[in-house]
This record gives C-alpha cells, sequence and structure tokens, in this order.
C-alpha cells in the first residue's frame, strides 16, 4: 500500500469519526476499511441506550462493504482520540474474511501508533477452517 492511499484512509477514518452516535461514552470513533476492489467502506461506531446493541465502527465498515458484495479486504484504518485498538468482537468478524489484514491504529491528530495485522492482533483465530 502506497502512502497516498494510507493517507487517503486515514484522512476519511477522521473525518467519519464526526458522524459517531456516542451520547453515552464519548468516544466517537471512526474507520476506513479499503477492499481488495479498491472501494473504501466507512463506518462509525452507533452506540445505544441497550449497551449490547451498540456497534463498533469497524463492524459498521464491515457491514457495509459485505452487503454490497464484498469478501476480501487489504486495509483497515480505525480512529479514535487516544488510539483505541478493536475488540474482541470486531477481531473476531473480521478474522472471517481472513488474517492478513493490516490494521493501522490513528489518534485524533491522525498519527499512526500502530501498523499491524489481524493475525498479529487475533493470534489463534477461530476462522471458517477451524470448522472442517
Amino acid at each position: 500500500m502506497n502512502d497516498d492511499i494510507k493517507e487517503m484512509l486515514i484522512s476519511r477514518a477522521l473525518a467519519v469519526r464526526a458522524w459517531a452516535y456516542a451520547p453515552y461514552s464519548n468516544y466517537q470513533v471512526g474507520a476506513a476499511l479499503l477492499a481488495s476492489s479498491g472501494k473504501i467502506y466507512d463506518g462509525v461506531n452507533v452506540e445505544n441506550a441497550a449497551y449490547p446493541s451498540t456497534i463498533c465502527a469497524e463492524r459498521t465498515a464491515l457491514v457495509k462493504a459485505i452487503s454490497e458484495g464484498e469478501r476480501q479486504f487489504e486495509t483497515l484504518v480505525v480512529a479514535t482520540e487516544n488510539g483505541g485498538s478493536p475488540c474482541g468482537s470486531c477481531r473476531q468478524m473480521l478474522a472471517e474474511f481472513g488474517l492478513d489484514l493490516t490494521i493501522l491504529i490513528v489518534n485524533g491528530e491522525g498519527k499512526i501508533l500502530q501498523e499491524t495485522s489481524l493475525k498479529e492482533l487475533l493470534p489463534m483465530a477461530f476462522t471458517p477452517t477451524s470448522l472442517k
């Protein structure tokens, strides 16, 4: 992935944070997911008074992409004020589509705090091959 694409993904994740619905935690998260097709899907966290019904930005972006027929992904950027990492549920949902996903974790200024892979964030992942 070249620097221009990386910067575009970071900018997108930072920009969509403003759309987050986070009245309870005030922790706005934005995500930008690059599909292998070249299309970018963004997402934000959407909280709910019934807390378990909340959905994270990463899963929002993933569900948008899946609903449009995407199944292969290259890179995910997650933007929070303090550089928070994807939660376990997000990691598991992403693992369904491959562990080689590059993940960039950025803070509110767009500084990359960590560049890693899903495989590193979710060792010993339970994936579709685990069911065979």
